[in-house]
């Protein structure tokens, strides 16, 4: 059992977080590879649902979106009911035909402030990538090319912003750090070692469940 599945495996030990799902939030700056870790997670846990919360954002409303998180997603998958959400369409800067997202047993959702207020009551766990702003925002930056370097400008602001009055970090259940070959995981700030909590100090060596 490699170290994802190690993972997968006490992500579905937990309790329900959100009716009968467990919400699992991926959290970090823009750039640090939520989307890469959330993507490898989803396939440990035989495909799991991951909400973007790109899709939920606009160029408006970067990051006033819980409403619509709240709305359409979190309230139905609390009643165990399949949430349908209504993706933004960055190109044509319009919402699409919805999506729906199913009551799985884990549920991930990607994407910076993830872990914020309003979201944690509903949270299972919250993961942090822990890969600083400048770096995140050089490596999102290169991603993207010049032709997005003013989406850029403004997004590092607006992010700046975010976290200065809703920080995710402090709150968090583990630490990711990307290494070259899988991840570093470490206990987050915000909790102690426990049965079910995620704790190896290099990737390839045994979790602490």
């Amino acid at each position: 059992m490699n170290d994802l599945d190690r993972v997968a495996a006490s992500l579905r030990r937990l309790p329900p977080s959100c009716g009968p799902v467990r919400l699992v939030a991926v959290d970090g700056h823009a750039g640090s590879g939520k989307s890469t870790l959330a993507a490898r997670l989803a396939a440990a846990l035989d495909d799991a649902p991951v909400l973007h919360l790109d899709d939920l954002a606009t160029h408006e409303e970067l990051f006033e979106w819980t409403g619509r998180l709240l709305e359409e997603v979190i309230g139905p998958l609390s009643r165990g009911e399949t949430a349908l959400y209504h993706p933004y369409d960055w190109v044509l800067r319009r919402f699409g035909a919805p999506r729906p997202l199913a009551p799985a047993p884990v549920v991930l959702v990607e994407g910076v402030g993830a872990g914020r207020r309003a979201v944690r009551p509903h949270l299972a766990r919250l993961m942090w990538l822990e890969r600083g702003p400048e770096a995140s925002w050089a490596r999102g930056r290169h991603r993207d090319g010049p032709g997005l370097a003013g989406f850029w400008d403004g997004w590092t602001v607006a992010e700046t912003r975010h976290f200065s009055v809703d920080p995710s970090r402090p709150f968090a259940d583990t630490l990711v750090r990307e290494r070259d070959e899988g991840y570093e995981w470490l206990p987050g700030p915000a909790v102690t070692a426990s049965p079910d909590q995620i704790i190896t100090h290099r990737d390839g060596s045994p979790a602490a469940n």
